[in-house]
Parts: C-alpha cells; sequence; structure tokens
C-alpha cells in the first residue's frame, strides 16, 4: 500500500505530557501509517502539537519511513518570511492550504478546517470546552464523513 494519505494533528496548547498519552499518540500514529498516511500536517501551536510532532520525527528515524512532515501557515505570508514560533530547518516542507474564507479575523482556524479538508485520517486531543479552538476544529471534522477522526481526550 502506498503513502499518498494526509494525517494532521489538533490538540490544547496546555496539555500534561504523560507515558500513558505518549504510548496513546504512538500507537494512533503507528495506525496511520498502516493506513496509508505518509504525509503528517502541523499546525505547529502548542504542547499537543509539538508532542505528535516529535512522536512522527522519531517514527521516521527509528523506522527509516518516508514520512513528511509539513507545516501548515496560517497566512499566505509566511512561507516567505521567517516566523518565530517555527523553525523552517525542522519541516520537510511549509506549505499554505488556502482557507475557504476572505480576511484575516480566524485564520488560525480556517488554516485548520483546511488542513483537515486535506486529511485523511485526524488526531485530536481535544476536551470538550466552547471556547477551544482544537474543540471546534473537532466539531469541523466530525462533520466530515470521507475523514478517519480520532480523539485521544475520551
Amino acid at each position: 500500500m502506498g503513502r499518498d494519505k494526509v494525517c494532521s494533528f489538533f490538540g490544547h496548547r496546555d496539555i500534561r505530557v504523560t507515558d500513558a498519552l505518549k504510548e496513546r499518540i504512538t500507537e494512533e500514529i503507528e495506525k496511520t501509517i498502516e493506513f496509508g498516511c505518509g504525509t503528517f500536517y502541523f499546525g505547529g501551536y502548542g504542547d499537543f502539537d509539538r508532542l505528535c510532532y516529535d512522536i512522527v520525527t522519531q517514527i521516521k528515524r527509528n523506522n527509516f519511513c518516508e514520512i513528511k512532515r509539513v507545516y501548515c501557515v496560517s497566512q499566505e505570508r509566511y512561507l516567505y518570511k521567517n516566523v518565530r514560533y517555527f523553525n523552517r530547518a525542522d519541516y520537510d516542507e511549509v506549505k499554505y492550504i488556502v482557507p475557504a474564507f476572505s480576511g484575516w479575523y480566524k485564520s488560525i482556524y480556517y488554516r485548520n478546517c483546511a488542513m483537515i479538508s486535506e486529511s485523511d485520517y485526524v488526531i485530536f486531543y481535544a476536551e470538550n470546552r466552547e471556547n477551544s479552538g482544537a474543540y471546534k476544529a473537532y466539531n469541523y471534522a466530525k462533520r466530515q464523513k470521507e475523514k478517519t477522526v480520532v480523539n485521544l481526550w475520551y
């Protein structure tokens, strides 16, 4: 089976990282690879994204997999300038996915929706909190019937 499918990650900015959570994330990422995912999208905000990035990187190094780590910027101008919250050298590609919106307001939410739309498999760590961007993205993803959506919060 080819590795032409895409997986993306969304979670809360501040989380308590435990060995049990690392194990659950690792198992889920291994499932995505078996499913055919070879490209992993990251938004780069917070503890959950960093933890998933670290695990994907470890799997890539240990298994010598053809895995591509893609940082998805929230605004096109970030493709052309240095941004303090991510290091381009850490990723295999930096990409701007054109969102379905016009204007700057809530650009991260719409970037997340665009990432989800391009993904086949989406992994969340999102508590049911109405003011949470991760939870709003989770609700958006659940409405996308052709996606595999997993929330590790539960």
